[in-house]
């Protein structure tokens, strides 16, 4: 059986998160990990599913409040599968403007 790479998309600044990877093929998610350079302050860092299907299909898969969180670190219990064109987005209003560092771990589904 073929082994699949694990790849990585990553975001950084000091303004609100939202970023997003888009599938240009089916993939599954293995990781996420969050980084604040100081406790983030009032407000959830989420991360969602949004299928290219239609929005009944959206799923939250992660909320974590930041008030005194500096590190995230998720590993689903089971690789989440994300289809061709749907979106995962990394969202976190950031008001006190901390610096942060995203990574999402992925593979593709070969």
């Amino acid at each position: 059986m073929p082994h699949a790479t694990c790849k990585i998309h990553r975001a950084t600044g000091a303004v609100a998160i939202a970023s997003t990877l888009t599938a240009t093929r089916p993939l599954v998610i293995t990781a996420v990990r969050l980084h604040l350079d100081a406790a983030g302050g009032v407000g959830n860092f989420t991360l969602t599913l949004v299928s290219a299907t239609a929005a009944v299909y959206n799923v939250v898969l992660l909320t974590q409040d930041m008030t005194t969180t500096t590190d995230v670190f998720w590993v689903p219990d089971q690789p989440i599968p994300v289809a061709n064109g749907d979106g995962v987005i990394a969202a976190y209003a950031n008001a006190n403007s901390k610096t942060y560092g995203l990574e999402i771990s992925y593979k593709y589904q070969v």
